[in-house]
């Protein structure tokens, strides 16, 4: 089970990772990720969590949230949507053990440019990985539902992505999206960065310092650091892998399929 982040501000955008137990491809399947969608809506429903994005791979998952303030929001939307999927997943199967890695990780994120930046880290994953060419084929992130909104149960908080991006409305938000992945696949600027899931803040120099000093003696032994054009508040580094590499066969397509919330 998950426990709360120990570097936790309220008020922050943060990049959540989270890898299943021993990077085993536990959510392999399209049910399986199904499901992690579906109680990330029961999480939104009980606790008010605002979802930026997210994406679901066969073994970690990426997620973009924010609190309105309540310490609790994240820590408890976590819990039950990894413990109620690792639950699921051990008793349909059987098993028993760990489904997770103990603890997730949580990158606070700067609402300018480095948020665009960690959107587009999200949803070019499945495209790094060379599973699909553009993130539209990938049916678990949330791409395709920021270009299509849902007027019913909805994940994305559209005002509120709308508002962090600076855009005046939803077809603003869906055009300029569509057209920052494009010139990102066309530059192949989506090449893995650790930045996104090593460190504890990610921004401006200003943003970072102004983070460690609120962490106080919790960013001890913790260094602001320059990398790719932004400043990074590192963690003792311990090497986040997508382990990936030649198996990327277990994701193909035809073990996935589109989904509605309830159906």
């Amino acid at each position: 089970m998950p426990r709360a982040s120990r570097h936790y501000l309220p008020g922050y955008v943060w990049h959540i990772t989270h890898r299943c137990h021993k990077k085993e491809y536990l959510l392999k399947f399209a049910k399986d990720r199904r499901r992690w969608l579906q109680w990330l809506f029961e999480a939104k429903k009980r606790y008010a969590l605002s979802i930026l994005n997210y994406m679901v791979t066969s073994n970690h998952i990426h997620l973009l949230v924010r609190d309105k303030g309540d310490r609790d929001t994240i820590p408890k939307s976590i819990q039950l949507i990894a413990g109620r999927t690792g639950q699921e997943y051990n008793l349909r199967k059987k098993r028993k053990g760990a489904y997770w890695e103990d603890r997730y990780h949580a990158t606070a994120v700067e609402t300018d440019r480095h948020l665009i930046q960690c959107l587009l880290y999200m949803d070019l994953n499945m495209v790094r990985a060379g599973v699909v060419k553009h993130p539209s084929q990938w049916p678990f992130s949330g791409y395709n539902e920021i270009q299509d909104p849902r007027q019913r149960y909805a994940l994305i908080d559209y005002g509120g992505l709308k508002d962090l991006l600076a855009f005046r409305s939803i077809d603003d938000v869906k055009n300029g999206y569509r057209g920052w992945v494009k010139e990102s696949i066309k530059e192949g600027n989506h090449i893995r960065d650790g930045k996104w899931t090593e460190s504890v803040a990610v921004g401006s120099k200003e943003f970072v310092e102004q983070t460690k000093e609120r962490l106080g003696v919790r960013a001890q032994g913790r260094e602001v650091i320059e990398t790719r054009g932004a400043y990074a508040l590192r963690e003792p580094r311990a090497p986040y892998s997508t382990g990936f590499r030649g198996e990327n066969g277990v994701l193909r397509l035809q073990n996935t399929y589109f989904w509605n919330i309830y159906h």
